[in-house]
C-alpha cells in the first residue's frame, strides 16, 4: 500500500548498539525515545536488543501501546503528566519526567490508591525555555517530593535543543551537574538519574572531556534517523538509511514551470512558493501531503525537484525520468517529516527486518 513508512528494524538496532557502545564507557546509558515512530513496540524492541537501558515516549497513548504489546523494558512518561492522566502514567510508566508541584501530588494519590510507587525525575530549566522547574526552586521541590508518599525521586534531568535551539555544552550540563550534588548534599539522598537530555547532546559527549554527573541520555532522532539534530547532518558510525517514505504517482503532465491568473493569495500553509525556472517541467503529482510529511524534511532519493506541496499532493519535477501513474517514489525524511508520517492515519507501516517474518507486509496501524 501507499503511502507507507519503511521502517529498517535492523538498522535501529545497530545504530543503538553504536551508542551504547560509545556512551557506556563514558558512564553514560542510552534510553530509546520511541515517540517519532508513535510507541512502535517493533522499533522499541530492537532499540532494546541494541542494548538499549529503557524506552520513553511523550505519549500516554504510546505508552500503553508499548504495554500491551509486552515490551519488557523499564518504560519513562517524558512529558510531564497531564493532570487528568495520573492514575494511567503510575500504571502504564515507571518514572515520569516532571515540573508541577500540583502534579506530584495528584501522582501521589494516584500511586497510594493503585497500592504501587511511582518513580519521578524532575526536570530543571537550563535555557531553553520548554519545560522545566527554574533551578533556583528545584531542591525545594525535590524536598516537597520526598514528603509526598508514593513517590521516589530517582533524579533530575533537562532538556535543550527542542524549542529554542540551546545547544547543550560544558556549562549548562556543568549546572545540571551542580544541581545533581546540591539535592543530594542539602537533602541527604543518593540521586539515581541524572538525565543529560536528548539526541542533541552527543556532539558535547563527544567533545567534552568531563561528563559530569550525567549518567543517561534520551536517544530518539539519532537512533530512528542516523542523524545530529543540532547539525543536520549524519553522525558518525549510525546509518541515516534507517526511515523511507513511499508515495505512489497519480498524475504527470507536461505543465508552465511558473503559475498564471490575475492575482496568487497567500495558501492554507502561507506564501506559494516561487518557481525558480521557465518555461515547462514536466511534473508529477504524489499521493502524500503536509498531513502526511513537512516540506522542509523531505527529498526524493531520485533526486527530483520538489516544486510545492498541498494538504494531499507533492509536485516534484521529474525531468526525463521513465516514471508512469501508478509507479512509486521513494523519499528521505527528516525527524518532522517522520513523526507526521508514523502519526497518520493514511500512512502504512512496512517493518524490514533480516530475523523477523512477521515484517513481511505492509499495516495501516503503527509499526
Amino acid at each position: 500500500m501507499t503511502p507507507r513508512l519503511e521502517i529498517d528494524l535492523d538498522a535501529i538496532e545497530n545504530n543503538t548498539r553504536t551508542l551504547t557502545n560509545t556512551l557506556t564507557p563514558r558512564g553514560i546509558r542510552v534510553v530509546g525515545v520511541t515517540k517519532g515512530v508513535a510507541g512502535s513496540p517493533h522499533v522499541a524492541a530492537a532499540m532494546m536488543r541494541g542494548g538499549a537501558h529503557g524506552i520513553a515516549d511523550s505519549r500516554i497513548d504510546n505508552l500503553q501501546a508499548l504495554r500491551r504489546a509486552g515490551v519488557e523494558a523499564p518504560i519513562s512518561l517524558v512529558r510531564t503528566p497531564l493532570l487528568s492522566q495520573v492514575s494511567r502514567v503510575v500504571e502504564l510508566a515507571d518514572v515520569s519526567f516532571n515540573t508541577e508541584l500540583t502534579v506530584l501530588q495528584a501522582l501521589s494519590e494516584a500511586a497510594l490508591a493503585a497500592h504501587m510507587r511511582h518513580r519521578v525525575v524532575l526536570v530543571a530549566e537550563l535555557g531553553d525555555l520548554r519545560d522545566g522547574i527554574p533551578a533556583s526552586d528545584l531542591v525545594a521541590v525535590a524536598r516537597a517530593v520526598l514528603r509526598l508518599p508514593g513517590l521516589t525521586l530517582a533524579g533530575i534531568g533537562a532538556n535543550l535543543a527542542c524549542m529554542s535551539g540551546v545547544i547543550p555544552g560544558d556549562r549548562n550540563m556543568g549546572e545540571l551537574s551542580e544541581l545533581a550534588c546540591r539535592i543530594e548534599l542539602s537533602l541527604g539522598v543518593a540521586l539515581d538519574t541524572v538525565s543529560g537530555g536528548n539526541s542533541a547532546n552527543l556532539g558535547w559527549v563527544s567533545a567534552t572531556a568531563d561528563t559530569g554527573r550525567v549518567n543517561e541520555l534520551r536517544i530518539g532522532e539519532a537512533i530512528l534517523l542516523g542523524t545530529d539534530p543540532v547539525r543536520g547532518e549524519p553522525l558518525p558510525g549510525l546509518s541515516p538509511d534507517v526511515m523511507s517514505l513511499v508515495g505512489e504517482v497519480i498524475e504527470i503532465q507536461a505543465k508552465p514551470a511558473q503559475p498564471w491568473g490575475d492575482r496568487l493569495a497567500t495558501t492554507a500553509f502561507g506564501p506559494a512558493p516561487v518557481g525558480s525556472t521557465a518555461g515547462i517541467v514536466r511534473q508529477a503529482i504524489v499521493a502524500i501531503g503536509r498531513q502526511d510529511a513537512a516540506l522542509e524534511s523531505i527529498s526524493a532519493v531520485d533526486g527530483y525537484r520538489l516544486l510545492g506541496m498541498s494538504s494531499d499532493h507533492l509536485a516534484l519535477d521529474i525531468g526525463a525520468a521513465a516514471l508512469s501513474v501508478g509507479d512509486e517514489v521513494r523519499f528521505h525524511i527528516g525527524y518532522s517529516s517522520l513523526l507526521r508520517a508514523a502519526h497518520s492515519r493514511s500512512v502504512g507501516t512496512q517493518l524490514l527486518s533480516s530475523v523477523a517474518a512477521l515484517h513481511s507486509g505492509p499495516t495501516r496501524v503503527p509499526a
